[in-house]
């Protein structure tokens, strides 16, 4: 990227490149982000840079100092569901549900939306929380957690994986038939393995980062109920769960159990096995007794 916004453009007046999550920049390696700070520090008079974040603070600082800084507010849930209604095609019914479930997140609300599967994924992490009694209870649903991100993972990047390896094969003229082939063909398919095998962790960490967001939800909502908020509900259609969790649990433990979901996601994000992050998480957030919800 940096060799090519070194280019002059060639169709328009300006060469605009757009980087998607900024913030993993420095995920595995600092060189993507140093290469980039490179091209920031001196810059070429037609390329414009434009670096996505979640936040302004996720960004590391030199290449933050270095940008000009536009913050966007998150749409309202109405504003999501009439976009996926207008774009999509989707139920009105469908398209609230889907808004209000992915907290505005566009793409997630789409995916809501129109997958079945996903939502139903969504409802099963939602149960959790009124589900986990024991330590048997909190360290199954931990391990359920941690399949879901797994069959996930390899669902969404067999195909892809397949695809790219024979794209691969095609460009360096090899023989996809061959039993074995020459060493710098082997070289190439060792870099692109390593690539797809991080690319798979990473999307497995976010499954499992989107399911605690969901779980966080519930109780989110009930303690906007138990301190008796005028506040929009995230799970409306779960209602019967936030009640008894509420019911349940005082302000601050609701708030404790919001921050070990936050710390289990901070922990993923800094290399700990998800499993064990889950499973210390889950331990603290166990419900005095059966529910029954």
């Amino acid at each position: 990227l940096v060799q090519e916004a070194a280019m002059r453009p060639s169709v328009g007046r300006w060469r605009i490149i757009i980087i998607e999550d900024a913030d993993r920049l420095t995920a595995y390696t600092d060189a993507p982000a140093d290469a980039l700070l490179k091209a920031l520090e001196e810059p070429t008079p037609r390329t414009v840079w434009m670096l996505c974040a979640p936040s302004l603070e996720d960004v590391i600082v030199t290449i933050r100092s270095r940008s000009r800084h536009v913050r966007l507010r998150t749409p309202p849930v109405e504003a999501v569901a009439d976009l996926l209604q207008r774009r999509d095609g989707v139920d009105p019914a469908m398209a609230l549900y889907a808004a209000r479930a992915a907290q505005s997140h566009v793409g997630l609300a789409r995916r809501l939306a129109r997958d079945e599967q996903a939502r139903i994924r969504r409802r099963d992490v939602i149960a959790m929380a009124t589900k986990i009694q024991g330590v048997g209870d909190a360290i199954g649903a931990a391990a359920d957690l941690a399949q879901i991100a797994d069959e996930e993972s390899s669902a969404s990047g067999a195909e892809r994986d397949a695809a790219e390896r024979a794209r691969l094969m095609e460009t360096l003229g090899a023989d996809p038939t061959a039993r074995t082939q020459p060493p710098h063909i082997r070289s190439q398919l060792a870099a692109l393995e390593r690539e797809q095998k991080m690319r798979a962790t990473r999307y497995g960490r976010d499954v499992v980062d989107r399911a605690l967001v969901d779980l966080t939800s519930v109780y989110r909502d009930a303690l906007v109920l138990r301190l008796g908020s005028d506040v929009d509900l995230v799970n409306p259609d779960a209602i019967e769960k936030v009640r008894a969790l509420g019911g349940v649990f005082t302000p601050e433990q609701l708030l404790a159990a919001m921050d070990a979901i936050n710390e289990a996601r901070d922990r993923i994000n800094a290399n700990v096995p998800p499993l064990l992050a889950l499973e210390a998480m889950a331990l603290q957030l166990r419900v005095p007794r059966d529910l029954g919800v």
